[in-house]
């Protein structure tokens, strides 16, 4: 009975990130029927990734024609957070986690349900964690599929209307923290001037959509690294 309620626990937990998700992947949805990605391989991608930014940069590489090797190192720069998150998760798994369940378990790490997962009072089990995964993937998969049906049924003019939803969802996520963190707000001037310079200097017009991506994200990155570090608490005393 325990493990039942810890399992449903992570049910209830997970319905807010998986409603959140069924609106986000639903506009994904569209994007991909708007550049003639058929309905099975856009749920595929849905199916087996859970990262809308990574997601939304895969179909413009994908529509614009890019390699492999693209692809690779703009999924790999994208979602490196991940791999950080699961290794500070780690330090909260139970003694139930062997191999498998954490193989199975990092499959479904978001930022939504990293924060969710890290934030419960003492250590968290398998069937917690498989319960707060299941209904965002779910949602994941039901708003990509629903989307990309509204998005060949639906008329060109209005898919090219609701596509903009997804960037407004980034904007939302990136102002409220920029605007109460200046040194966060420089990082993402960085990147936008070098996103918009690479974009609109004909002599870097030979570096694709994806690579764009990857030079501006090292970029923006080691530069907010090292005209703002992160002060320790150790080198505060010191």
């Amino acid at each position: 009975m325990a493990s039942d309620s810890k399992f449903l626990t992570g049910l209830r937990d997970g319905i807010p990130i998986g409603l959140g998700y069924l609106s986000v992947s639903f506009t994904f949805g569209i994007m991909a029927a708007s550049y003639g990605i058929p309905f099975g391989y856009t749920l595929l991608i849905s199916m087996t990734n859970l990262t809308s930014a990574g997601q939304l940069a895969g179909i413009g590489i994908i529509h614009a024609g890019g390699g492999l090797a693209e692809m690779a190192l703009t999924q790999l720069v994208i979602n490196l957070r991940y791999a950080l998150m699961s290794l500070s998760l780690s330090q909260k798994l139970d003694g139930e986690f062997n191999l498998f369940h954490r193989l199975a378990v990092s499959f479904g790490i978001t930022d939504e349900i990293f924060a969710v997962a890290s934030s419960q009072k003492g250590d968290v089990s398998p069937r917690y964690m498989y319960g707060l995964i299941m209904i965002p993937y779910i949602g994941w998969a039901a708003g990509t599929a629903l989307g990309t049906l509204a998005g060949n049924l639906l008329p060109e003019i209005l898919r090219n209307a609701l596509g903009i939803a997804l960037y407004g969802m980034f904007i939302a996520i990136v102002v409220p923290p920029a605007k109460k963190r200046p040194k966060l707000l420089a990082v993402i001037g960085i990147a936008v001037g070098l996103s918009c310079l690479i974009r609109f200097v004909p002599v870097f017009s030979f570096i694709s959509d994806g690579f764009s991506i990857i030079i501006c994200t090292l970029i923006a990155a080691t530069a907010g690294a090292l005209l703002f570090p992160v002060v320790t608490e150790d080198a505060d005393d010191e």
